[in-house]
């Protein structure tokens, strides 16, 4: 029995939608993001996602205090914390909003909020309003999760927010 190509498109269209949960929102884009950029399996590189444009690019050892020695990020192409957070903002956005700056810089861009929604930033460190000092930065996922490109050795991953010391609070753009 031949179908007309209108029942057909129909047909595959509810087929694949009866089964999604109806009522729950998607995830923002920069979470979506996020979890596609983890599949990829990228590296921490110290200050790697700074290059003139986001995305992966080689480390460097300037300031580096790694555990791992002697330092690998001059010739490891993958992301630091910020670094990430960049490229992942800069894909959903579409243009580089975070800049190449470190953490303390990325702060400054943003405006801090209470009640954190999944897609803000996590910031660690100690920001008062005389002083900014930051030392990682990751993208939260809800439900006390984050998206971070934690150390030397290790891979973009989901990170419990709980786990790491210092938490400065969650920032908007």
């Amino acid at each position: 029995m031949k179908r007309p190509p209108a029942v057909a498109v129909a047909l595959l269209v509810l087929a694949a939608t009866a089964s999604a949960p109806l009522g729950l929102p998607l995830p923002p884009p920069t979470v979506r993001i996020a979890y596609e950029l983890e599949q990829r399996g990228i590296v921490y590189s110290w200050g790697g996602g700074h290059a003139a444009s986001p995305g992966p690019s080689k480390g460097t050892c300037v300031g580096y205090q790694g555990s791992i020695k002697p330092c690998p990020a001059a010739r490891t192409t993958g992301l630091d914390c910020s670094g990430f957070v960049r490229w992942v903002y800069a894909l959903a956005r579409g243009e580089d909003v975070l800049g190449p700056g470190n953490t303390d810089d990325q702060v400054r861009r943003l405006r801090k909020v209470s009640a954190a929604r999944p897609g803000d930033l996590v910031f660690f460190g100690k920001i008062t309003k005389r002083k900014i000092r930051t030392h990682h930065v990751g993208l939260y996922l809800g439900d006390g999760k984050m998206m971070n490109a934690p150390e030397t050795g290790a891979v973009v991953r989901v990170d419990d927010i709980a786990h790491k010391k210092d938490f400065a609070g969650f920032y908007r753009y």
